[in-house]
């Protein structure tokens, strides 16, 4: 196959990359300019993107001899990853920026190029497993990234070569040395790529500037002031400033957050337990739409737990009622539907209810 190999300047897409080389493919690199103004360098494991970036992506094709080019596709991901993330989080959702990136970016505008040009699969360093064209979580449970291509559609997985799903990242970095691909220590990349620095409240700050508000509490009364709701997700702890504790001493905890009426409501972590999820636009894995009601298990963040659920499809809506309440569980997020190791979809989080709601009505 003529197979187009992502490679980001990181030792999983290189890795990824000399194995499609290996299987017989004829592969050629290629390295996404998602910045309007990349660094020179990283700033150790966070960030993305930067000159440094580019060079050890182009190091390690030169290594496995295949073809490289770079392509720009800032103006794509600025529009569809970085001005989304903001105007989520400006309505009080809390999304999932890589989650996105690989749905419009990743597998929307590189897989689309790639078969408008005659290449028949794109190969990416995400560590997943495709069987029977289906996807699967990794074998190596600390690195699986399937909650994150939960996105694709069956057309895109036709599409898609993940190599390293069968591999432990150990093995990966070794291989990677063995290679002699430089890239073979480097660090991984963590937190959110185009805020570099870490700080995601200075940087929402910077797009949506400063908007005080109340701080209340669950009897709606006011205890405190804030700068933005885009600030706080649900389930948030720190960094609340409200300048003193509960009366009964224990921590607060971010409960909801209202835009309209510039509001953030907190009170203690028994009242962040939901039972029931309601959701928009699922995206369904494979081509046949699961039963109007089954039983599966959901995830709700990258690496959270599974939990046991039952799920009620309605049309562009499901409802997954919970066997045992989950926390911290904010609108914008994307629940994950899987049966066992198997991703079956996705869909993005609109409303939750607690247990109470859910058996009083």
């Amino acid at each position: 196959m003529r197979v187009l190999a992502a490679m980001s300047g990181g030792v999983d897409s290189a890795v990824a990359a000399a194995r499609a080389v290996e299987a017989g493919h004829e592969v050629t690199g290629v390295h996404l300019a998602l910045s309007k103004n990349p660094q020179s360098f990283r700033s150790g494991a966070r960030g993305c993107c930067s000159i440094e970036d580019s060079h050890d992506a182009r190091r390690a094709a030169d290594v496995l001899g295949i073809p490289f080019y770079v392509w720009d596709l800032s103006d794509e991901f600025t529009e569809d990853v970085v001005d989304d993330f903001v105007a989520e989080y400006a309505a009080g959702r809390t999304p999932n920026p890589c989650l996105r990136c690989n749905e419009k970016i990743k597998f929307a505008a590189v897989l689309d190029r790639a078969l408008a040009l005659g290449y028949d699969a794109v190969v990416t360093g995400h560590y997943a497993r495709l069987v029977n064209h289906q996807l699967h979580r990794a074998v190596d449970p600390a690195k699986d990234q399937s909650y994150v291509l939960a996105v694709l559609t069956p057309e895109q997985l036709d599409h898609a070569l993940f190599p390293l799903g069968d591999t432990p990242k150990e093995q990966v970095r070794t291989e990677a040395a063995a290679r002699g691909l430089s890239v073979a220590d480097k660090p991984d990349s963590h937190d959110i790529c185009f805020i570099a620095d870490g700080d995601t409240a200075g940087f929402l700050d910077a797009q949506l500037g400063t908007r005080p508000g109340p701080i209340v509490d669950e009897n709606g009364t006011q205890i405190g002031e804030h700068d933005g709701t885009h600030r706080f997700t649900i389930g948030q702890r720190r960094g609340l400033q409200i300048g003193h504790p509960a009366d009964d001493g224990r921590p607060r905890y971010v409960l909801d957050i209202t835009p309209v009426t510039n509001t953030v409501r907190v009170g203690p972590a028994d009242s962040l337990k939901i039972s029931r999820i309601t959701t928009l636009a699922p995206r369904w894995t494979e081509r046949t739409t699961p039963d109007h009601e089954f039983d599966a298990l959901v995830q709700i963040r990258a690496h959270a737990e599974p939990v046991a659920c039952h799920i009620t499809v309605g049309g562009d809506n499901l409802q997954i009622d919970l066997v045992e309440p989950l926390t911290g569980v904010a609108p914008g997020q994307a629940a994950v539907v899987y049966d066992g190791d198997r991703v079956v979809g996705s869909a993005t989080i609109a409303t939750t209810a607690s247990f109470s709601t859910v058996t009083t009505g």
